[in-house]
Parts: structure tokens; C-alpha cells; sequence
């Protein structure tokens, strides 16, 4: 009976001692690997719920360091993005974005036949110009998470 307790204890140890060690190790690799997300926006009633979004991941995992996100326009949202007429809340939080690092690219082709240039775009813009949804395809293929809200 002694002997069983003994082996019981050794083998509860053990399995204790690489619990920890693996979860360290997972604890390990998750921080330093940062999530890559892609944020599709088209519509232009979902603007501002989807800088509230972003502003909300952003917040979420403790600041732009910890996560890479990309935002990719394209349709009738784009017009919320022309520096003639954005708001003062959509400029601000463009800024703020593009400091953090954030992507933000413009389709090519919605900025064609919306007839806007980068420089009539807030600033921070990038032009995706094979398109928004080329451009959504290419993050995805480089890891990104796919979100459209």
C-alpha cells in the first residue's frame, strides 16, 4: 500500500510538472505571435460600427502592438472616407488608426468610379488597386482572419 501511495505521488508530480511546463510553452507562443485580422467594409450604414469594432479589438487585446488588422473599403462605405466629407469622428479615428499601424486600403476600382484619388482620401490610405476584394483574398492568403461585421 505504502508503495502505491509513493508511486501515486511521483506520477501526480510528474503530470503536474508538464501541465505547467505546456502551458507556459502554449502561454509562450501565443504572445508572441500577434493575430492578424482583415475587417471587410462595404456598407455605408456600418462605418461607424466597424471603427467601433476595431477600436473595441484594438482595446481588447491591450493595443495596436498586440494585433495586426487590416481594413479594406470598398462600395458606397468609401464615400464616408473622402476628406471633403467625413466627419469629424471617421477622421479622427482614421488618424488614430493609421498611427497604430493599421492598413487601410481603398479599392482601386470603387475609387474609379467614385472618380477620388488618394490624396481625396483621408490620410493613411493605401490604394488596393486589383480591387477591395483581390486585396481581401491576399491577406486571408497570408494568414490574416476574414471579418465583416
Amino acid at each position: 500500500m505504502n508503495r502505491r501511495s509513493i508511486l501515486w505521488s511521483a506520477v501526480s508530480a510528474l503530470g503536474a510538472a508538464l501541465g505547467a511546463s505546456g502551458a507556459r510553452a502554449a502561454t509562450e507562443v501565443s504572445a508572441s505571435s500577434k493575430l492578424k485580422v482583415a475587417y471587410h467594409l462595404s456598407d455605408a450604414d456600418k462605418v461607424h460600427f466597424v471603427l467601433g469594432n476595431i477600436q473595441n479589438h484594438i482595446d481588447g487585446v491591450g493595443g495596436p502592438e498586440h494585433v495586426t488588422i487590416a481594413l479594406v473599403i470598398h462600395g458606397p462605405a468609401l464615400k464616408a472616407f473622402h476628406s471633403a466629407q467625413a466627419n469629424p469622428d471617421v477622421s479622427k479615428r482614421v488618424g488614430d488608426f493609421s498611427q497604430g499601424g493599421i492598413e487601410l486600403a481603398a479599392c482601386g476600382n470603387t475609387m474609379k468610379a467614385q472618380n477620388v484619388t488618394l490624396s481625396e482620401l483621408l490620410p493613411g490610405f493605401i490604394n488596393a488597386e486589383k480591387g477591395g476584394v483581390v486585396r481581401l483574398a491576399e491577406l486571408q492568403s497570408q494568414g490574416y482572419l476574414y471579418l465583416r461585421p
